[in-house]
């Protein structure tokens, strides 16, 4: 008996080897054709993102953490190759279906639904629809949010007021979309026309912005040997102009979707990650062109930044943030370290379409704690460019760090605002500088218009001087012993967003009370390491806090402060609004508001998350929403 119940399978139902392993191993969890069973999910979707030898790596080693256990198969091809034969398990998706609406009947096919809401996809475009007593209804949204930062200006406010200081006490969760396999979320949703766009990496997903309901997804498999941000799992988001949205992948590539069925139009390679870099950020749109940085600031790449046409992915220009030997910058580079000086471009700029320019901040020189390599100002690092979009030529430059030996990037979001200045109107720049000091700059031409303190512990410079360079203090370079400076590495702020409320004239900063002990080593750079030639660490019984801090751009003086209590190690930045709100991610993990007048504190929600995103709002089907990515899922908040 027990000799025929082995041959049973075999000889019974005349499967394959492989179909026998994965009816013994896998399919009292995964179920028969691997779309789900009563112990586990299902596992089709997730093949595709893995290679055989990733595959085989997981078959023998499991996931312990989620549940999952090796197994010792001595031959796992045909098991493999088994796997590669299953399919989604047939549905309503992509089903044929008629919706009568008020303005007539919509046919389309089933994206997906549920029981007051439903997607189609008719004549080649996304209708999202609500179900009515006699039928459905189209429903759209009133006020979008159509790039990263809110709008190319880079200013996180907006006009929107359902949401005020008399109601917020209301605001509740909505939906909650997750993303599984990812950590902690960086990116910022868009909304456009009716739909929401959320990334991980090298991940998209198209959502109803009521409901929170996938549309559609792209997803390719992460990149083997990518380093530094873009290795850790960084995606912050997409960029959207006509049919089309644009993003970019782990290994240094973008691509275009159809934003209306997630299908590849193009895909366009702009770095070798095999040379260190990445890329992390969402790009920028600008007339026909579609603009975007690489990330690598750290691991020793040569920064640039690039256009690329948006119909074809042809690439029209490229901008050096690092000279090459016998350019006239160069002689700010005296030494070796230039030809991996890093300078990169990975967080998103702004654009001002009256003066036709764009507005890129730039990173850190590398080796980060060590210049001994790189004698000078090492230009364009640490600098916010003036290009023209068309061609990519400098207009202006502006050093913050000059010779920065702190690892003090510039990729902080430069604000462009327009109000009087001295009694005249004028283009301004705002820029929360990680090396502590609030600059405003005029941007027609990068005239330094005020420098000040944005935190009080700031020991590196005394102020910024009048020809724009800082003042610097004794005894506050890195040492091979190490030596106590302010701000400490993670900066005064950072990447995460910033806000100006055109009614209070506040700029509105998440800024961090912190030093470091910042140390230098000798080294070199190589191919698959990062490139610090140093090192910091934390301040012996010194504790670093989070305080929001709003900013009077007439003075350059702190209006209020809101401090927080936490571990300070968040990155959450902030949105206001027209309800004179103002949204931040708290560092005890909290999602809140205050009033954008004097800070008083007016709401929360417990999200208990480590912020690594910041908040947004759009108003979809009459409803004013605010959403933030928290962790691996995506929150959306609205009134009842």
């Amino acid at each position: 008996m027990r000799f025929l119940l082995v041959l049973l399978p075999a000889l019974s139902f005349g499967q394959s080897a492989g179909q026998i392993q994965y009816n013994n191993l896998c399919a009292a969890c995964h179920g028969g054709d691997g779309n789900g069973g009563e112990r586990a999910p299902g596992i089709v979707e997730r093949l595709a993102l893995r290679s055989n030898a990733d595959l085989s790596g997981l078959i023998k080693r499991g996931l312990p953490g989620a549940g999952m256990p090796g197994f010792n198969v001595a031959d796992d091809a045909a098991l493999i190759a088994h796997l590669r034969t299953l399919r989604p398990r047939r549905s309503n998706a992509l089903a044929p279906l008629k919706a009568a609406t008020p303005d007539g009947v919509v046919e389309g096919l089933v994206l997906n639904q549920g029981p007051e809401d439903l997607q189609l996809l008719a004549a080649g475009k996304i209708a999202v629809l609500r179900k009515t007593a006699d039928g459905y209804r189209k429903v759209t949204s009133q006020t979008d949010w159509p790039t990263y930062h809110g709008q190319v200006g880079g200013n996180r406010y907006s006009e929107l007021k359902q949401i005020d200081a008399g109601n917020v006490a209301g605001l509740a969760p909505k939906w909650i979309f997750p993303i599984a396999g990812a950590t902690r979320l960086q990116g910022t949703p868009v909304v456009y026309e009716g739909i929401l766009y959320v990334t991980a990496p090298n991940e998209c997903y198209a959502l109803d912005p009521g409901t929170g309901r996938r549309i559609w997804q792209y997803r390719r498999p992460r990149t083997k040997g990518v380093i530094g941000d873009a290795g850790s799992g960084i995606n912050r988001g997409v960029a959207i102009a006509g049919d089309r949205l644009f993003m970019v992948t782990d290994h240094a590539h973008i691509i275009a979707l159809n934003r209306f069925t997630g299908a590849l139009e193009w895909d366009t390679g702009m770095a070798d990650h095999r040379e260190n870099y990445g890329s992390t950020s969402a790009p920028l749109v600008v007339g026909n062109l579609v603009i975007a940085g690489v990330s690598g600031g750290d691991e020793g790449v040569r920064g640039f930044l690039a256009a690329f046409d948006r119909q074809t992915g042809k690439e029209v220009w490229r901008f050096w943030t690092v000279p090459k030997p016998g350019d006239p910058e160069a002689a700010t580079w005296k030494g070796d370290a230039m030809a991996h000086g890093c300078a990169a471009t990975w967080l998103t700029g702004t654009y001002d379409p009256q003066l036709d320019l764009v507005y890129w901040p730039t990173g850190n020189p590398c080796p980060d704690y060590n210049g001994d390599g790189r004698v000078g100002d090492n230009l364009y690092s640490d600098s916010i460019l003036a290009l023209e979009p068309l061609t990519g030529k400098l207009r202006w430059y502006y050093q913050y760090t000059p010779h920065d030996l702190w690892d003090w990037d510039s990729q902080q979001p430069p604000v462009l605002v327009d109000r009087d200045w001295g009694g005249s109107p004028r283009k301004l720049l705002l820029h929360a500088n990680r090396n502590g000091f609030f600059y405003v700059l005029d941007r027609t031409n990068g005239k330094l218009l005020r420098a000040t303190p944005l935190v009080e512990k700031l020991t590196w410079a005394k102020e910024i001087g009048a020809d724009g360079r800082p003042v610097l203090n004794p005894n506050q370079v890195p040492t091979a012993d190490g030596v106590k400076v302010c701000p400490a590495v993670e900066g005064a702020t950072n990447w995460y967003s910033t806000s100006y409320h055109p009614g209070t004239g506040y700029y509105y900063v998440q800024t961090l009370e912190k030093c470091n002990i910042f140390s230098k080593a000798p080294g070199k750079w190589i191919a698959g390491e990062s490139y610090y030639d140093g090192s910091t660490k934390r301040v012996p019984g010194e504790r670093g806090r989070k305080i929001l801090r709003a900013f009077d751009v007439r003075t350059g003086k702190v209006a209020w402060a809101l401090p927080q209590d936490g571990p300070a190690d968040s990155w959450g930045g902030v949105l206001s609004t027209a309800g004179g709100l103002v949204f931040f991610g708290d560092d005890s993990g909290t999602l809140r508001a205050a009033a954008a007048a004097d800070g008083k504190p007016l709401w929360s929600f417990p999200m208990n998350a480590l912020w690594k995103a910041s908040p947004m709002t759009y108003q979809f089907d009459g409803k004013q929403y605010i959403a933030i990515a928290a962790g691996p899922n995506l929150v959306s908040f609205a009134l009842p």
